[in-house]
């Protein structure tokens, strides 16, 4: 018997090949086909990075106006969708809501060679925001928003929606650097769930609604709900670091922390951190940034841990304005260019996803019959 490597969770396992990211390699950091995450987020738009995830090469100008004008044009919601969006309650998680409205949305829009993956992927970018909003909306106030839009990206589109007037230029510039930021992270839980199910030749719609079940859990996406959630606690900088040491002695869990694949830190995270503050200067704010760097200080010092890029997304999207409960979803509208990306890969060199499993249970034992039992 070949012997078997045990490793929780299949940490350090090497489950496949891919061209469309590396993460934590040494010296490297994170990569989208090949560029780093600090260039794109400096020089490029979250459709240019969807574009080169998606095409595998960024676009031209041409390229680019093309695939915006496409996505554009994708953005409203079928009739038959909204029925079931209106459908869902308003208690209900907005992860709940996406994954719902994937699955909605393909048996009304099928994949056939007429509907192929690239066009569903469109699609999916597309009509994830309006989802979103058109349910929260709806399920807030009965009010039935307009999903269409000449918002000029999807960052825009989002937040206008949201808030029902445009964004300024500075929330859309974080917002599209967030979705950057967001867009892949090579074989993650939601990513190995959307190949996983490609492998057995489902449909793309389904291959998606796996990947949003497993973004909804706290310990994949979840994360920056959780960070939110201790970070409105307190007040002042020095009610976090008295009320954090304790929760570290009680051993309690700390969102936001630590990265299963980068050692000393997330690349992501000073990137989005730079931006949490230029939105907290503009502010005015003097409690919610400064009680984010008092975390991330007593986590460095108590415990050596390093934020990963949840921690001050959550800040960042507070000062969009984004509900808290939205901040996974904005994770999904995001990875689905990643997700995409995955299965396109999947498919085009496939064989069925089959791991084999090291048996623990009882040695092999008659059946005793049940009266005797």
């Amino acid at each position: 018997m070949s012997e078997v490597k045990k490793t929780g969770g299949l940490a350090g396992i090497v489950a496949g090949e891919t061209k469309i990211a590396t993460v934590g390699k040494e010296g490297v950091g994170l990569t989208y086909r090949g560029y780093t995450i600090e260039d794109l987020a400096a020089n490029a738009t979250f459709e240019e990075v969807a574009y080169l995830l998606i095409h595998g090469e960024l676009p031209t100008q041409t390229q680019l106006d093309t695939y915006k004008k496409t996505l554009k044009a994708l953005r409203g919601l079928p009739a038959p969708l909204k029925t079931v969006l209106e459908q869902v309650p308003k208690e209900a998680h907005p992860m709940d809501v996406l994954r719902t409205g994937c699955s909605a949305l393909g048996t009304l829009e099928q994949e056939t060679s007429g509907h192929d993956q690239v066009a569903i992927a469109n699609r999916l970018l597309a009509t994830s925001p309006s989802m979103l909003l058109y349910w929260f909306h709806f399920a807030k106030s009965g009010k039935r928003i307009e999903t269409a839009s000449n918002a000029p990206s999807i960052a825009a589109h989002f937040l206008e929606m949201l808030h029902g007037k445009p964004a300024s230029d500075l929330h859309v510039r974080v917002m599209d650097v967030s979705l950057i930021l967001y867009a892949e992270h090579e074989f993650n839980a939601s990513t190995f769930t959307c190949r996983t199910i490609a492998s057995t030749l489902a449909d793309f719609y389904s291959a998606v609604t796996g990947g949003i079940g497993a973004l909804r859990g706290p310990l994949h996406g979840g994360a920056n709900e959780a960070a939110m959630e201790l970070i409105e606690k307190f007040q002042t900088a020095d009610e976090a670091e008295k009320a954090l040491v304790q929760m570290l002695h009680d051993k309690k869990l700390i969102m936001g922390f630590g990265h299963r694949v980068y050692k000393k830190a997330d690349p992501r995270s000073d990137i989005i951190k730079v931006w949490s503050k230029k939105l907290s200067d503009a502010c005015g704010d003097n409690v919610l940034y400064p009680v984010s760097e008092r975390v991330e200080a007593v986590m460095r010092r108590e415990k050596g841990m390093f934020p990963n890029l949840d921690f001050y997304s959550a800040s960042a999207y507070r000062f969009l304005g984004i509900p808290t409960p939205m901040f996974t979803p904005i994770f999904v509208i995001s990875r689905i260019s990643g997700w995409s990306a995955h299965i396109f890969e999947q498919r085009s060199n496939n064989r069925l996803i089959r791991p084999t499993a090291e048996y623990t249970g009882p040695q092999q034992r008659a059946v005793v019959p049940i009266g005797k039992r």
